[in-house]
């Protein structure tokens, strides 16, 4: 593993000790995940009575290891038990890492639902035409390649269709056959 989870965000777990039930600690973990907020924080800080400066620490070291859980994709218990230090209370250990892994993969899915990417092809048709027949004689016998792309943009709002067509012409051009025969 690259980088590991500092010793100041398993301190401030230890404060979960101090929940009512094991609800309020699944609850608080959930929540975090999405990042410290004014009404999460006065929630946590009145459920565990703590004050909100700790209550915003802790909702802070929770939101880190969570992100830390699914950028080190860690989706065992083993993995994410080994990140925590050896003196860390046992079953508040467990009760987090069964939390985490619970919801890894709702939260791996969100992610990827809210990453930036460049549009993807789904579908390519190619042809060759040659002309035959034209009102122009520099037109006669010159092939022409058709091509045909279906690209679907996953960031596209759901409002709009998120699958386009374009579609490519090239032709051989005289000055293009006198470049490549010099």
């Amino acid at each position: 593993m690259a980088a590991t989870v500092s010793s100041e965000v398993f301190s401030d777990l230890q404060l979960l000790l101090k929940a009512p039930s094991k609800d309020v600690v699944k609850e608080v973990c959930i929540q975090s995940h999405s990042g410290p907020s004014r009404r999460l924080t006065d929630n946590t800080a009145a459920a565990l009575s703590i004050s909100a400066a700790q209550a915003a620490q802790l909702v802070q070291s929770l939101h880190t290891l969570s992100h830390h859980i699914l950028f080190y994709n860690l989706s065992s218990p083993e993995q994410i038990l080994s990140i925590f230090p050896e003196t860390f209370h046992s079953s508040l250990k467990n009760l987090i890492t069964k939390i985490l892994l619970e919801n890894s993969p709702a939260w791996r899915t969100g992610a990827l639902d809210k990453q930036v990417s460049l549009p993807q092809l789904k579908d390519l048709d190619w042809r060759v035409d040659l002309v035959t027949g034209s009102d122009k004689v520099s037109r006669m016998s010159m092939p022409t390649c058709l091509v045909q792309l279906k690209l679907e943009d996953p960031c596209q709002s759901t409002d709009m269709e998120s699958v386009s067509t374009v579609t490519v012409e090239l032709r051989q051009t005289a000055r293009n056959i006198r470049g490549a025969e010099s």
